[in-house]
């Protein structure tokens, strides 16, 4: 008799559980209890204790019911809350509060977003500046011993906050290069140290959208390369964007706008090593408005490769035929979920330098990439 009871017991205990359960019913039979969690017009995911997350195809399901509400959005841009069951004709009926029962076909349906889910979206549309940043951080390195003597240490970092109304974007890099056995210009002089490549930027942007195409931007970026003598260079600029494409895979940016240019060179190369010592230029300051015109695109490849590529050009307002540009080019490769593998390219062309620099700095770095996202 006491056995009876226990078995009655768990039985009725069961049946309740199950009742408080969604279910899904698929076409061949089978039944499935759980929670749903989100979908959209294809499939539906399905939390079940046995299998963990089951992803089904609308195409395979015979009916659905679900005891918790749902978000579900349409395609006509409304939204219903509430309890949703299967109906005839392919049709799915949301049990609302306000409303009573919508109707709608699956067809129509583009998100299915239970509580927890809906929660977690409205948080991304307008995270606290303290949280929703993503980016990383990516370093290089290589030693060359032997025959030639050699250390190259490349760093960069870039973050980005992004809301449904705006977008703040960080970013600093440096590269420097050193050769322990630099041929002396004096012949049977001992090798000396040489400095090969020493540049660092750094910089801000915020972002503002008009609307779903069209932003304002402002910013302020700052270079220092040791090889062209320029001390540091910073430009404050603003102007339009436009969303030429944004969609989940590609972002590409069209840029136009104008900046104020301050950058200040310091004494080039030594002309003579007895004093008195003189250069092949002096030290020099320039300030001058410029226009600032690019392009930015953001590429997916698959899910564990992003290739980022700009093109910046900056003719100057105030002497005709003297710009800048520069031209990157990037790849991250996933490797889990906090590590990958950068590779990096980079153009920085001066039209007119101190005398004695060059023009063209080329620069290329691998190396690792640490990921992160607050």
């Amino acid at each position: 008799m006491r056995r009876f009871v226990l078995f009655t017991l768990a039985v009725f205990l069961g049946l309740s559980l199950a009742s408080f359960a969604d279910q899904i019913t698929l076409k061949n039979g089978d039944r499935l209890t759980g929670t749903v969690v989100k979908g959209d017009g294809k499939a539906v995911v399905l939390h079940t204790d046995a299998a963990g997350d089951v992803t089904l195809q609308f195409s395979a399901i015979q009916e659905i019911k679900t005891e918790k509400q749902l978000h579900v959005s349409l395609k006509n841009g409304k939204t219903a809350v509430g309890p949703v069951s299967t109906a005839a004709d392919g049709k799915i009926d949301v049990t609302t509060a306000a409303s009573g029962t919508v109707e709608a076909a699956i067809a129509d349906v583009t998100l299915i977003r239970n509580d927890a889910e809906q929660a977690a979206y409205d948080k991304s549309l307008h995270p606290g500046f303290e949280h929703g940043w993503t980016g990383g951080a990516n370093v290089g390195f290589s030693v060359a011993r032997g025959n030639s003597e050699t250390e190259n240490l490349a760093l960069a970092f870039n973050a980005a906050h992004t809301s449904l109304t705006d977008k703040v974007t960080l970013y600093a890099t440096s590269i420097y290069t050193r050769n322990d056995l630099t041929t002396p210009a004096t012949p049977g002089a001992a090798p000396a140290p040489s400095v090969i490549a020493n540049l660092t930027t750094g910089g801000l942007r915020y972002d503002r959208n008009v609307n779903p195409r069209l932003f304002v931007f402002g910013a302020a970026d700052f270079m220092a390369n040791a090889l062209q003598y320029l001390d540091l260079r910073g430009v404050y600029g603003g102007g339009f964007g436009w969303h030429a494409v944004k969609n989940g895979k590609t972002t590409l940016n069209i840029l136009g706008g104008g900046n104020y240019t301050h950058e200040t060179y310091s004494n080039g190369a030594p002309t003579s090593t007895t004093p008195p010592i003189t250069y092949q230029s002096y030290g020099v300051t320039h300030r001058f408005a410029a226009l600032t015109l690019g392009e930015e695109l953001n590429q997916k490849l698959g899910k564990s490769t992003v290739i980022t590529q700009n093109l910046y050009f900056y003719p100057d307002l105030e002497q005709a035929g003297q710009y800048r540009g520069t031209f990157n080019f990037g790849t991250v490769t996933k490797l889990n979920k906090r590590l990958g593998w950068q590779n990096q390219f980079g153009d920085i062309y001066v039209s007119n330098p101190p005398v004695g620099a060059k023009k063209n700095d080329v620069l290329l770095t691998t190396g690792l990439n640490f990921s992160f996202a607050h």
